[in-house]
């Protein structure tokens, strides 16, 4: 996952253009989810975004780009990521291991569900 407009980019990360335009179908989503580093308490946060290669999230301090991030996303087990860049008070990560599709598609279905029942 690969992002251009004036991001921070992680240090080791490349952006490459050919990558940027190959890049999976992202969804925009909203739901509330929960992170964490090493040993550091669950805290939650809000998904804006999804791909099968990545995510974005609100940025919470104290966040290392060198150690993986636990996501708990309701309704699947949890997923391991890495932070790549950090912009304003987002943060985007991959997926250590890409999204099978109709884990993805579940995960669109669901915010869209509760998108509807919160009106």
């Amino acid at each position: 996952m690969r992002k251009v407009e004036s991001a921070m980019v992680i240090p080791g990360d490349r952006i490459d253009a050919a990558a940027l335009e190959n890049r999976p179908a992202r969804s925009d989503v909203s739901l509330t989810c929960e992170i964490r580093q090493g040993m550091r308490p669950w805290a939650q946060v809000k998904l804006h975004d999804i791909s099968a290669t990545g995510f974005r999230i609100d940025w919470r301090p104290g966040l290392d780009e060198r150690n993986p991030l636990n996501i708990r996303i309701p309704g699947l087990q949890m997923l391991i990521s890495h932070l790549r860049w950090k912009r304003e008070n987002w943060i985007g990560c991959e997926f250590t291991h890409p999204l099978y599709p109709p884990v993805f598609e579940h995960i669109v279905r669901n915010s869209q569900h509760q998108a509807q029942l919160n009106g």
